[in-house]
């Protein structure tokens, strides 16, 4: 030991090793806490599994609590984690009643072995945890509250890329294929104005009102640009058993899409909810109808109270999306193009015409207010930006498409607990916001004569589609392409066609073309038979026809518009917001737990001084037959021999340690 005095100063080394504890390791300590009170860990622990060779003696929950601690932490990557861990592996492993910490390899390799299975048990026990502990017990669970006074519940669907930045390796007849780690759970795919990059796509779902996320989904599905509609569809689901367990019907969920999804198509997925989205099929404007309308006088104007934008909007009642495709409410915003190129919406002399679709009520929500509830969806932004900034869950910790999976849900858990516990320290009623004034702007501020009736712009109803005849060379016909629900076509060898083009033709028929992806073609053993030609050089393509059925009399009670149609009820109230902060509680665990200071301490038990006994194997030991499920999970659990660990936290609310569970000292 050296020494430095200078008076009043005294400073002194020594080569004795006392590593500091980590400034994550008291956030750790309670969070671990919270779950084993909960009894979350013993649900994993009995609901998840797996069974694996070459893990040693460890079991899921080894690894599940090691990459808890990493998604608390906020370590750059695992290598640093255990690095900062290593000195204290032992108390950390005992917050959780295990043993030992499994080694950096073997995590990888449990990562790699995770199939679909556990990893869909893993989400189910997410969302049964979300579930049971509302942030509110005695109030609602926020909303917002539209003209009449309803309620709806608002959730956010939208899809974040993570890229894969690789070295540019090369490529040339002497050297072997290139092999990279990430090329079972990346693809290429479009990432902003980087075309080519290798990158995975998840499907995120976020409660909008209370800021929880509900939920993850990629799986095998998100290399590349990812399933989207597959993985909305599970989104869906998830979205369908929040309502259930909160005790409200479907047609109370608003689910915000952007414009990945702004077609008919997707609709048919939605199972009901209702729906705001940018809608992307600009051939709507097309539309004898659409013409007729955007030559009158829009029904509202609004000004953007940010970026100032001065939108025109028109609202279209009852709209189809396509000739078999669903009827909604379509709104089209239109303003001056001051940028080129345009990168929202679509330019038509010189005017930018942007789309948005939906099905909620003319009666309570005004086209301005179904502009404004899509374009609040920065407050998503918002949160992804957050989570990038104090999680990262896109960082790499699998090179595997379930075992990076599970990764991710487990760190959107860590992320609602953290909101959990805010709300148990700081405890906050719901804030109400009005999102737009009782004296909204009328829809018309001119003259009734220059608004058309809804009998004056009836929709165009089309009769079922004429396909084209078969070719000369006998190849498949139009006719055996079968047209789904969704608006695609389904080829003879099980594939989908998407509308690329809607014209309009002679005597007001539409046509319709249909195009395969030229990936599907190429693999298609049915190619020569399809598209006359054993070589494949273009997608197949197909249209199809649909010619408008005679309009029903005027005088007839059937095209008598819809009550809500003809006259929708007063806006009689203001639109309210009803939510939380989105970071102040969050934040303040986080801040009040790292800031202040952890004591580990471990007592060694004093040593038996009997004799060890006779260590006997049961038969089936012998014969080295399978463990169960019991006997794998105690290979690793924490025995009555091993050392006491004491934790002191210093700083924390008697009211908040008491609410977790944890002694008073």
């Amino acid at each position: 030991m050296t020494s430095i005095t200078s008076f009043p100063l005294t400073i002194q080394t020594t080569s004795l090793s006392v590593p500091s504890t980590p400034s994550w390791f008291g956030e750790v300590t309670v969070i671990a806490q919270h779950l084993r009170h909960l009894s979350v860990l013993s649900a994993i622990e009995e609901r998840v599994r797996l069974a694996r060779r070459r893990f040693g003696h460890y079991d899921l929950i080894d690894f599940a609590v090691v990459l808890l601690g990493y998604a608390i932490s906020g370590e750059r990557t695992l290598e640093a984690f255990y690095e900062r861990l290593q000195p204290f592996a032992q108390p950390f492993m005992a917050l959780f009643g295990r043993e030992r910490l499994p080694h950096r390899s073997t995590l990888s390799r449990f990562l790699a072995a995770l199939d679909q299975a556990s990893v869909e048990a893993l989400r189910m026990l997410f969302l049964e945890d979300l579930f049971a502990r509302p942030l509110e017990k005695e109030e609602k669970t926020g909303g917002l509250w539209d003209r009449q006074g309803r309620h709806w519940l608002i959730f956010d669907v939208d899809g974040t890329r993570q890229a894969a930045r690789q070295r540019a390796l090369p490529s040339t007849p002497d050297l072997p294929p290139a092999q990279r780690r990430l090329d079972e759970v990346c693809a290429p795919g479009y990432l902003g104005r980087k075309r080519g990059e290798m990158v995975r796509t998840r499907t995120t779902v976020l409660q909008a009102h209370t800021h929880q996320w509900v939920g993850t989904f990629s799986g095998a599905s998100g290399a590349g640009n990812g399933d989207y509609r597959g993985e909305l569809r599970q989104a869906v689901k998830a979205i369908s058993a929040y309502l259930q367990a909160q005790s409200l019907q479907p047609g109370q969920a608003v689910v915000r899409l952007d414009g990945q999804y702004g077609n008919g198509a997707i609709v048919a997925d939605l199972a009901g909810l209702a729906y705001v989205m940018r809608g992307k099929d600009y051939d709507l404007l097309n539309l004898p109808q659409v013409q007729a309308r955007l030559a009158q006088l829009p029904n509202q104007q609004t000004t953007h109270p940010e970026t100032g934008t001065c939108r025109s909007l028109f609202d279209f009642p009852d709209l189809t999306l396509s000739p078999a495709g669903p009827r909604t409410r379509v709104i089209i915003a239109t303003r001056p193009a001051t940028n080129s190129p345009v990168k929202i919406g679509t330019a038509r002399d010189e005017q930018v015409y942007e789309l948005f679709y939906t099905v909620l009520p003319r009666g309570s929500f005004t086209p301005a207010d179904v502009v404004a509830l899509y374009l609040h969806r920065g407050a998503f932004e918002t949160v992804l930006s957050d989570e990038d900034k104090e999680q990262e869950p896109d960082r790499w910790c699998s090179h595997t498409a379930w075992g990076q999976e599970f990764w991710l849900i487990l760190a959107q858990w860590v992320w609602n607990i953290r909101l959990e516990l805010g709300h148990a320290l700081h405890p906050t009623a719901m804030r109400t916001t009005e999102f737009a004034p009782a004296s909204a702007q009328e829809e018309a501020s001119v003259s009734p004569a220059l608004v058309p009736q809804p009998s004056e712009a009836a929709p165009v109803i089309y009769g079922p589609p004429q396909w084209a005849r078969q070719s000369y060379t006998k190849g498949f016909a139009g006719a055996d392409f079968s047209l789904q629900p969704d608006g695609t076509l389904r080829c003879p060898a099980g594939q989908p066609l998407y509308a690329q083009e809607r014209r309009l033709e002679r005597n007001g028929s539409l046509r319709i073309l249909y195009a395969a992806r030229i990936g599907h073609c190429r693999a298609c053993s049915l190619s020569e038979q399809c598209q006359e030609s054993a070589t494949t050089i273009k997608a197949r393509r197909v249209s199809a026809v649909y010619w408008p059925l005679p309009s029903r009399s005027s005088g007839s009670s059937e095209s008598s518009p819809a009550p809500e149609e003809a006259s929708p009820p007063s806006a009689s109230h203001p639109i309210l917001w009803g939510d939380w902060q989105r970071c102040f509680h969050r934040r303040e665990v986080v801040k009040l737990l790292r800031h202040q200071r952890v004591d580990v301490e471990l007592t060694e038990t004093a040593p038996t001084t009997q004799s060890p006994s006779v260590l006997l194997l049961s038969r089936a030991e012998r014969a080295h037959y399978r463990l169960s499920w019991e006997q794998r999970l105690a290979r690793n659990a924490r025995r009555s021999a091993a050392p006491d660990v004491s934790i002191k936290l210093f700083g924390i609310p008697d009211a908040f340690a008491v609410a977790l569970g944890l002694r008073i000292a």
